[in-house]
């Protein structure tokens, strides 16, 4: 078993450093032409990058051992159980707890001082506890994903009509920040356990779909808190400089060492809930065996520290380089340039997320590989490309992001009637995987450091970028759902002519 374990690890570490390697080389090529970086941001970058890489390692093979088999577990008992309304009660308490205790969220409440913390933290929360609930409702009664993203989606926008301006880049930021490394691959594996007890033909089609209901959530109950709440604005905190002193390579240590101590605490606090969730869950059903219960409580440690380590290294590493490179592009001379850089790093980022390998892994055996991790990959890189152009255009050009979100959304509930359930599950489950803490840490600070460059408003124009990330997906993998079934048609053409030339010549034969 430790050699099992040992040979996974490997093999993750790999996948990890594969996955950081293009966007750790568009940096340094970066630094040395367009968008200089002093020696110590640099350093801080490459050791934030060793960080990165042997943090997704543990952190995916952790997902591996824990996340995935907990979520899976629940969700099967959920969906055995015959008592609807306690199934019920559990997916709502599931919801809130996870979404109280994801980091994210309490930095979004943070930046929002028009509102109290607790009251848009709970808001949040009975958002995502709502909707995890209409997810199992849906599951139940067999009603297509489609129909239900488009109801809901149009209820968004019906009230985006009422709700304060200043306030929808909260609403949609909030769908964004709830769907973080912890939660999306525990929601995930609810899902999948949640179908795999149907044995009809649309059970992979439902194992996606939790994500894209959970997102909606917060959007929709942010929305109604600022129609009935009136907040004088909604405006973002102006965040403070995240460049660090560095003089010497001891100098770096001592930034990342002081700030692990911070994110431990964090990460610990997103951690519990679950395992105090888990382990209640344990006590009732019995369900695991001794060896996956050591097994699971392995994964956990590996998941902490590695999630720990990530997010030291990506804060700590990550954010003050892309706001140094925003800034550096943006009074060059050469402002344009941000849209190319801005489309290059979105392709390479997505990559480096680490729900995004959970999320691509379970979709090829979802599907028992019809479905290949490498092009859900490469949609969902096209698809942030283009979202990261979109969003340094706004900065260059004041755009109303609203005049791109309305049209985006259209597009993919359009594309939701014609293309296989399946990849509509999966393209609105990505739209929230994509937008986590890579975003957050490397693209965000680039955007705000070039809007300020330029003078720009860092409410309008810079912030929204979360939900331009989460909202380009859902139309690249569902075009890719799309030419997966012309080529499906197409085979299916090619096999009934070969069938009618073999009937003809059995024709021929007999006469």
């Amino acid at each position: 078993m430790q050699f099992r374990q040992n040979e996974l690890l490997k093999e993750k570490m790999a996948e990890s450093l594969a996955s950081a390697l293009p966007i750790t080389a568009i940096v340094l090529v970066l630094s040395v032409t367009i968008a200089p970086l002093e020696p110590g941001t640099l350093i801080l970058f490459l050791f934030g990058a060793l960080m990165l890489i042997f943090g997704m390692g543990l952190f995916t093979l952790g997902v591996d051992m824990s996340m995935l088999p907990m979520g899976e577990g629940i969700g099967i008992q959920l969906s055995r159980s015959r008592r609807i309304v306690l199934s019920m009660a559990i997916c709502l308490l599931l919801g809130a707890v996870i979404t109280i205790a994801e980091p994210d969220l309490q930095v979004l409440a943070e930046k929002v001082p028009a509102i109290p913390n607790l009251v848009l933290i709970l808001t949040v929360a009975a958002g995502v506890g709502v909707f995890l609930v209409i997810a199992e409702l849906r599951m139940l009664l067999k009603i297509p994903l489609s129909y239900t993203l488009i109801f809901f989606y149009g209820l968004v926008f019906l009230l985006s009509f009422f709700t304060p301006n200043s306030f929808i880049p909260v609403s949609f930021d909030s769908g964004g920040v709830t769907t973080g490394p912890i939660t999306v691959p525990f929601i995930m594996a609810l899902g999948i356990g949640m179908a795999s007890i149907r044995s009809d033909k649309n059970s992979s089609s439902d194992s996606f779909g939790l994500i894209a209901l959970c997102s909606i959530g917060p959007i929709l109950s942010v929305m109604i808190l600022g129609i009935f709440y009136q907040p004088d604005s909604a405006a973002y905190t102006s965040p403070a400089s995240n460049l660090v002193e560095v003089v010497t390579t001891r100098s770096a240590a001592k930034a990342f060492t002081a700030a692990l101590p911070v994110y431990a605490a964090e990460v610990a606090g997103t951690f519990l809930p679950v395992v105090a969730m888990f382990f209640i869950f344990q006590l009732v059903s019995r369900r695991f065996h001794r060896h996956q219960l050591l097994r699971i409580g392995t994964g956990l440690v590996y998941s902490y520290i590695g999630l720990v380590l990530f997010l030291t290294g990506v804060s700590v590493g990550f954010m003050p380089a892309g706001e140094v490179i925003g800034i550096a592009i943006a009074e060059s001379g050469h402002k344009w340039m941000l849209v190319p850089v801005g489309m290059l790093i979105g392709y390479f980022i997505v990559k480096a997320e680490p729900a995004v390998q959970v999320l691509t892994k379970q979709v090829e055996e979802i599907s028992n590989g019809s479905i290949t991790q490498r092009s859900i990959q490469l949609a969902l890189s096209a698809g942030i490309c283009i979202s990261s152009g979109l969003a340094m255009l706004r900065i260059l050009t004041g755009l109303n992001i609203l005049w791109i979100l309305a049209p985006g959304y259209l597009v993919s509930l359009a594309l939701a009637l014609f293309v296989p359930q399946i990849f509509t599950g999966i393209a609105f489950d990505s739209g929230g995987v994509a937008s986590g803490p890579m975003t957050a840490t490397f693209l965000l600070p680039l955007a705000m450091g070039a809007c300020e460059a330029l003078g720009g408003n860092l409410l309008t124009d810079a912030f929204g970028i979360v939900a331009l990330v989460a909202m380009t997906p859902l139309c690249t993998i569902q075009l890719l759902g799309l030419a997966v079934r012309f080529r499906q048609r197409a085979e299916k053409r090619r096999m009934q002519a070969r069938l009618d030339q073999m009937d003809d010549c059995m024709v021929y034969f007999d006469a």
